[in-house]
């Protein structure tokens, strides 16, 4: 025969129950345990104060005698004697100074005719607005526009017949390009030279060229010479060999 189990005596019936609570009280203590505080308590001696009474300094009251008060000003009196006027008095006339149509200047008075002196401005004018740009020696007779060519060609062929490389400037192996800027002014001289380069030695010489530029035929903006501003560079290059 088989034994029956009585389901009343099974031990592992209600084990998940009780493992819920246990673990439940479990987290109850830890919780309980996080969460106590303590303190620390430190001997604090409580010293006695001890409160004196202020001491108040009397001061003595001087009794100072001050000096009497100044005398009152003395009181002048004045006297105002009356006298009778026996002299007569002679009115002084001001006359009126304005102009009325009696007192009009009577003679016209002549007046010269007034010159009116025109003043020239300086008109500066960059060549390639120029309306008749300069002549150069040799340009003569040509249109405006092979005037404009023959200008620029004259320009290169001056800068090559005068060109000098400095000594100098070889020794040390200076070179590259020099800017130059200057003004063919209203009567057809070189002014106003102005150079800027890799050194002041090749600057020097590149002015050295264009104020050689010999005199030229002035350039004209509306019939009328003016000043003409022309850039040209002049470049410095040597071959090693």
């Amino acid at each position: 025969m088989e034994a029956k189990k009585n389901p009343q005596l099974e031990i592992g019936r209600n084990s998940g129950i009780y493992f819920a609570i246990g673990l439940n009280l479990m987290l109850l203590l830890s919780w309980q345990v996080l969460e106590f505080k303590t303190y620390e308590q430190d001997e604090i001696e409580i010293g006695i104060v001890d409160m004196q009474s202020e001491f108040e300094e009397e001061i003595p009251i001087l009794n100072t005698e001050l000096p009497p008060p100044p005398p009152p000003p003395a009181v002048v009196s004045e006297s105002v004697q009356v006298v009778e006027d026996t002299e007569e008095v002679e009115e002084t006339i001001i006359e009126s100074t304005e102009i009325t149509q009696e007192t009009a200047i009577a003679e016209p008075v002549e007046v010269s005719e007034v010159v009116v002196e025109e003043i020239e401005e300086e008109v500066q004018v960059a060549f390639a607005v120029i309306e008749e740009v300069p002549v150069f020696p040799g340009c003569e007779g040509l249109s405006k526009l092979q005037t404009k060519q023959c200008f620029q060609k004259k320009m290169q062929e001056h800068v090559a017949k005068h060109f000098n490389y400095p000594q100098m400037a070889l020794d040390m192996g200076m070179q590259g390009r020099v800017s130059v800027v200057f003004i063919i002014d209203s009567k057809g001289y070189i002014t106003g030279v102005r150079s800027r380069g890799p050194d002041e030695i090749l600057e020097k010489e590149a002015e050295r060229i264009i104020k050689k530029i010999p005199q030229m035929k002035p350039g004209k903006q509306r019939g009328k010479p003016v000043k003409v501003t022309y850039a040209i560079p002049i470049f410095f290059k040597f071959q090693e060999g």
